[in-house]
């Protein structure tokens, strides 16, 4: 019996995604990437933002297709939309036989079990609960670097954003399980953890009291295998001295946050249901640089939100260029049914949101180029992606690249490397957002 699977959205989703392959695995189910060949179909959605959405309902559609000729026994659908629009989805596809909430995909087993009988239901678990299965994730990342989730859902409900109602509150994966977790996947050839959650900084406050993100760290950096910790989504108000310490003394974790401020005008940090201000972000940003002067740091900002004037761009505008992000991403504000910002009154023209965030990515463009020759000289270390096809040349990333937001560096050689492998570059060009090396 061979599964298709399709992970949409963020890497969160993409863990559940893996812990879904891992436990069909463990029954003996085939995998497949050619949609001919499969049994089953299971598509994991995202419905964040509205492109996303409509990503997710074009797969679900295209694939009902398949079902429809008769192509596949199964099409299950899981994950954000699939909690959102459940019912919807089983009255008005017809094709779909399954459909799983966000915390019910350890029950995927059940699902394609119930799917091959011909049953047609939604199976939900409480939208608080914490599936914590015990069968392996199957790492879908190449196997030399894997998100490791330390949490689901969220607390903070800013006023654009449906995650908590599709999510839950916030709670924390026991650190037990975590770093058994680390060791498994370093175990089957990860160099590279990634720290995700929809709030990475609030790690532990539920289950220990206090904030133990820096704890949970520092435990993982004794994980054997492990070269290097990467940390997403630090909600910029709850870092603490000792998580900047923690970063600043251990040499496995990278020197690189990301930081999702959303905006810097204080009247629109609050109708967005933020918790911090604009000065409150110019302190922080400034001592993660002073504790740690080569930091690398990213953020994510929103145009175009209910009611920005135009002055509240140039302030955001403003902001940007003085504050120089090492990496920055721009959104237009997508309104989502069920939260407040879609009701609020002012809503901007779509052409406007666009400006703007060209506006913000062309600003930004000249900030990372300007970045990028200044580390032309620099000696860094590189993790081997791949090599170039066709090439003597490899692709890699240095401290300060995620996988698939960032830049890469493309390095010439005639040795042999291998995806995972670490090596000494000098830095020796730019290409706008790429960096060029050789080998030391």
């Amino acid at each position: 019996m061979k599964i298709l699977f399709i992970s949409l959205g963020c890497d969160k989703n993409l863990v559940d995604t893996e812990v879904m392959l891992g436990l069909l695995a463990s029954r003996g189910y085939e995998m497949t990437d050619d949609e001919n060949q499969a049994d089953v179909i299971v598509i994991n959605t995202c419905c964040f933002i509205h492109d996303a959405k409509e990503e997710s309902i074009q797969n679900i559609l295209e694939m009902a297709e398949y079902k429809k000729q008769g192509k596949i026994r199964a099409l299950i659908v899981t994950g954000c939309l699939a909690q959102r629009y459940r019912q919807e989805i089983i009255d008005e596809i017809p094709e779909v036989d399954e459909v799983l909430g966000t915390t019910a995909y350890d029950k995927i087993l059940d699902a394609v079990d119930a799917a091959l009988k011909g049953r047609h239901e939604v199976i939900l678990s409480e939208l608080d609960a914490l599936p914590l299965p015990e069968t392996k994730r199957l790492v879908t990342t190449g196997g030399h670097f894997a998100y490791l989730k330390i949490a689901e859902g969220c607390d903070k409900h800013c006023t654009y954003c449906i995650i908590p109602k599709i999510r839950g509150n916030f709670r924390s994966v026991p650190m037990e399980r975590l770093l058994k977790e680390a060791q498994d996947l370093a175990d089957q050839g990860v160099k590279e953890l990634i720290l995700v959650a929809q709030e990475t900084t609030l790690y532990g406050k539920d289950l220990y009291g206090d904030k133990s993100l820096h704890i949970l760290l520092k435990n993982l950096c004794k994980t054997a295998g492990i070269r290097w910790i990467r940390i997403l989504y630090c909600y910029p108000e709850e870092i603490t001295d000792e998580l900047i310490q923690v970063i600043k003394e251990e040499p496995k974790i990278c020197h690189y946050l990301d930081l999702p401020i959303q905006h810097a005008n204080d009247t629109i940090l609050g109708r967005m249901g933020r918790r911090t201000s604009k000065q409150e972000l110019v302190d922080i940003i400034g001592k993660l640089r002073k504790e740690i002067p080569d930091i690398c740091l990213r953020t994510t900002l929103i145009t175009g939100f209910p009611g920005e004037t135009k002055e509240q761009h140039e302030e955001l505008m403003q902001f940007v260029d003085e504050m120089e992000f090492d990496r920055l991403g721009v959104f237009t504000y997508s309104p989502e049914e069920n939260t407040p910002a879609a009701e609020m009154p002012d809503q901007i023209d779509e052409e406007v949101k666009l400006d703007r965030q060209a506006d913000l990515m062309e600003l930004q463009q000249e900030i990372a180029f300007e970045n990028a020759e200044d580390m032309v000289g620099r000696e860094v270390l590189v993790m081997i992606e791949g090599k170039v096809a066709g090439e003597n040349a490899y692709v890699g990333r240095t401290y300060r690249d995620a996988p698939n937001v960032d830049g890469l560096i493309f390095i010439n050689t005639d040795r042999e490397l291998l995806s995972g492998d670490f090596a000494r570059v000098k830095v020796t060009g730019a290409l706008d957002y790429d960096l060029i090396g050789e080998l030391l």
